[in-house]
Parts: structure tokens; sequence; C-alpha cells
């Protein structure tokens, strides 16, 4: 799970490289990769916590770390810490956009489903 939340960051770097140049950068297609990404990182981030939770639970701890992590930034509170750390940054964002709330499930729902169709067609133990 690791490896694979290590994989999304990593194309999310590399997508905001190749386009823009930089890591700020406020193109669309770099901003929601970026929040479909992010998302995708928090998924198999919960199934690393958590390795026996069913792909729907997963997925709605991940949709609801994403959501909060979203309306915690209207507090100014990310925003802040973000000019202190990029760690920071990468994990609470520095700004509401409501769009955001739309992308998140772009990089949840497909792992859900395809983590349900794999489990599905495991053996029995």
């Amino acid at each position: 799970m690791l490896a694979a939340a290590a994989g999304f960051l990593a194309v999310a770097l590399a997508i905001r490289a190749a386009s823009a140049g930089a890591l700020e950068s406020t193109g669309r297609l770099e901003q929601y990769s970026g929040t479909a990404l992010y998302a995708s990182m928090t998924y198999v981030g919960v199934l690393a916590v958590w390795p026996r939770r069913s792909p729907w639970v997963a997925a709605t701890v991940a949709w609801a770390w994403c959501w909060a992590m979203e309306c915690f930034q209207l507090t100014g509170i990310p925003a802040e810490l973000a000019t202190r750390s990029l760690l920071a940054r990468l994990v609470l964002g520095i700004r509401f956009d409501p769009v955001d709330l739309w992308w998140y499930p772009v990089g949840i729902v497909p792992l859900a489903v395809a983590h349900a169709w794999l489990r599905r067609r495991r053996p029995a133990p």
C-alpha cells in the first residue's frame, strides 16, 4: 500500500513538473489530477493502516478525510502551516476549492471498485 501511495505521489508530481515545471501551479490539469491522486493516496493509506477493511469502508473513510481536510482549509490554518512546511502543504493543502469536493471520488471510487472486484475473485481461505 505504501508503494502505491508513493506511486500516486510520483505521478502527481510528474504531472506538475511536466506541465507547469513547478510544485506551485494553478492549471486545471495539475489541480484536478493532484486532487484525485491525493484521494487515491488517502485510500491506500487507509488500507495500509487498516488492511482488512472492506473497500467500501476504506472508501468512506478516505472520502471523509479528504472532505474534512478540504473544509479545514477554510480556517486558514493549513495555509499558514504550508508556508513553513512542504509536508504540511502536501497533506493539508492551502485553500478551499469547492470543485475539489467532486474530484475526490474520482480518485477513490475506481480503486474501491477494483479492490472489491479483486476481493471477489480471490478464493476463500
